[in-house]
């Protein structure tokens, strides 16, 4: 087990069978993957932050309150100003909403403020060798790090860069949008034209690698995301918060006891929600947009919150009609 400061991970025991992985199907050099395996630090933050994530630790009326703020707004709708015909061009190339892109790119890093300062190195190495080890977590999970590590190592050759230079998240996201090493070299695009997707301080092209990512998971233009609920009679707990592809119809979820505030047609694909708010809980129902959100994160009040500061910054940007995008 190594320490809370260090460790020499090329001496861990899922080392030898990763570096001879990518010395085989990659090759790679042998000796500069047990350089950056030795230099590789364990951080102990990460292991303390990847234990209490808010979107489990809070309930929905606190977690709102993190992302759904006057100063995300108002910082939002500058982005959208100051970027408005890279993302009227997005929205043209790749037809998603640029009130979506502009609120994931506040929720991710509040507009490139929090791109976060960790070694992504670290961060993998720590994740796929230590953490979900250790604690015996799914076996799936440590798989994942251990794929991103190796996408980390492929797109540092790739765009000739340090693997141990690049910065990102706790969980190794990096850039605006928070990309995870797989998703930049599937997703990420040079919107500007310059041979690289510089995803870390390039507004221009953060902008298109979400859209891009956006599009590449089923965004369906102009169609809407979820809608309120009320509920009539008792309805079955156990149906709601699943994100996953909805299959189930508003005419369904309407004969569950799930009736939307709005209009839909009849079979349009829905499930339903529920948030803990402050006094009494909210329902809604997640239409398939809401569920191409849940791409990006996998949590109902991840993409409730993306969902709803979009909508406040759209309103804010159309309050002066001259500076609506859309």
């Amino acid at each position: 087990m190594s320490n809370k400061t260090s460790a020499d991970y090329s001496a861990h025991e899922q080392a030898g069978p990763f570096i001879d992985s990518m010395v085989k199907e990659h090759q790679f050099e042998r000796q500069d993957l047990v350089r950056w395996l030795t230099e590789a630090k364990r951080q102990e933050s990460i292991i303390k932050a990847m234990s209490r994530p808010a979107e489990k630790a809070k309930p929905w009326h606190e977690y709102r309150k993190i992302f759904v703020t006057d100063t995300r707004i108002s910082r939002g709708k500058k982005f959208w100003q100051e970027n408005k015909d890279t993302l009227e061009r997005a929205e043209k190339e790749f037809g998603v909403d640029p009130a979506i892109i502009v609120s994931i790119i506040g929720v991710e890093t509040n507009y490139g403020r929090n791109v976060g300062s960790y070694r992504v190195i670290d961060a993998l190495t720590t994740l796929a060798f230590d953490y979900y080890t250790q604690n015996d977590k799914r076996e799936s999970r440590r798989k994942f790090f251990t794929v991103q590590l190796e996408h980390l190592l492929l797109l540092a050759r790739e765009q000739n860069k340090d693997p141990l230079a690049l910065k990102g998240s706790y969980a190794g996201a990096m850039g605006w949008g928070q990309f995870m090493p797989n998703s930049y070299r599937n997703f990420a695009v040079d919107y500007d034209n310059d041979e690289f997707a510089d995803i870390w301080t390039n507004p221009t092209d953060a902008i298109g690698s979400v859209a891009n990512y956006f599009t590449k998971h089923g965004w369906i233009t102009d169609a809407p995301v979820a809608t309120k609920a009320h509920i009539k009679g008792t309805v079955d707990s156990k149906t709601l918060n699943k994100m996953k592809r909805p299959k189930e119809t508003i005419a369904d979820l309407t004969a569950q006891g799930f009736v939307p505030v709005d209009r839909f047609p009849a079979d349009t694909a829905a499930f339903p929600i529920r948030l803990e708010a402050k006094y009494d809980d909210e329902y809604w129902l997640g239409l398939h947009n809401f569920y191409v959100i849940g791409r990006y994160n996998p949590r109902v009040k991840y993409a409730m919150a993306v969902f709803q500061l979009s909508q406040q910054i759209r309103h804010s940007m159309c309050s002066e009609p001259e500076s609506c995008a859309s």
